[in-house]
């Protein structure tokens, strides 16, 4: 990288057992090009949320990079816990931070893209696809749903929804905020969309830029009926829980998401019931849809599903 006096860009990366994926993305962030925007100052900063530390013994964290590397250890259990360490290890002087899971891998282009969309829009929070594949060949039914297929926008797109899969944040953004991700979900997931619904509350700019992709890779353990009716319970059940916290007050909201929640049930049984003639994808996309329901309607009781209190999937 031919660096650029100027931007400075921390990647902030959380990893727990995926000493493989951490190698991919590793390797992969020693690949980025930049073209549209100088190259910055980069330096990644990795949170190992294995008390044992074994990622930042590891021979891909100890190795020469392009970059900066630093890896601490984070002994308490959950995302959030991880993600704020991770925060709290980022230099002052930084500019933006970038937010990549330990699954994925980024395009060469991918940071340049989310600083040439940041520096045209002036957006303290810019968004991409996460396009996914699987590490072997997954059922017809499954490719027929398109279940793990992620909806994208085009460039410039504003949006009121991100999440740490594929982010850039203007630091300076985060920094002004009372509390970055919220430890209460240490077990639930849903800590990202708590965080970037708070900074849309709070009138931050937030964009898509479609051409800022990374690839994730899926096991074939998340490929199955199980799997992605409990995914769809759990993002419905953390939106509902985050939007009534952000905001409690909202009764008007929380009547409308009882409307949508409860047509979606609707919707799924009703789709249930003819979905036999329409194949496998059909029934599970009907299921997901009444199970997505039921769980807005646990948050917005308070109910909190522990999704990640199960195993990691993929290494």
């Amino acid at each position: 990288m031919n660096r650029a006096a100027g931007t400075r860009v921390a990647v902030c990366i959380i990893t727990y057992n995926r000493p493989d994926g951490l190698r991919r993305l590793l390797d992969g962030l020693d690949r980025l090009r930049f073209h549209k925007v100088p190259a910055p100052a980069l330096e990644v900063v990795l949170v190992d949320n294995d008390p044992a530390g074994s990622a930042c013994a590891s021979k891909a964290v100890v190795s020469k990079r392009s970059y900066g590397l630093r890896c601490y250890v984070e002994r308490r259990r959950g995302i959030p816990y991880a993600r704020n360490r991770a925060l709290a290890g980022v230099e002052d002087g930084v500019h933006f931070v970038a937010f990549v899971d330990d699954d994925e891998v980024p395009e060469p282009n991918w940071l340049d893209e989310l600083l040439s969309v940041q520096q045209l829009y002036d957006a303290d929070v810019v968004a991409g696809p996460v396009v996914r594949h699987f590490d072997g060949p997954p059922p017809r039914w499954v490719v027929e749903g398109g279940f793990f297929e992620k909806q994208r926008y085009a460039t410039g797109h504003p949006t009121k929804f991100a999440d740490t899969a594929n982010a850039l944040v203007r630091w300076g953004a985060l920094e002004d905020m009372d509390e970055h991700f919220d430890e209460r979900m240490a077990l639930s997931g849903g800590e990202d969309t708590h965080l970037f619904l708070r900074m849309h509350k709070a009138g931050r700019t937030m964009v898509w830029a479609d051409g800022a992709v990374v690839h994730e890779l899926i096991p074939r353990s998340k490929a199955n009926v199980g799997w992605l009716v409990r995914r769809a319970y759990r993002l419905g059940n953390s939106l509902s829980i985050c939007e009534v916290d952000i905001y409690p007050r909202d009764y008007a909201f929380r009547a409308l998401r009882i409307a949508k929640a409860s047509a979606r049930i609707v919707r799924g049984m009703l789709l249930l019931a003819v979905s036999p003639l329409r194949g496998k994808h059909a029934s599970v996309r009907a299921l997901q849809d009444v199970s997505r329901g039921a769980g807005m309607l646990a948050g917005l009781t308070g109910l909190v599903y522990q999704e990640y209190n199960r195993k990691t999937h993929g290494t």
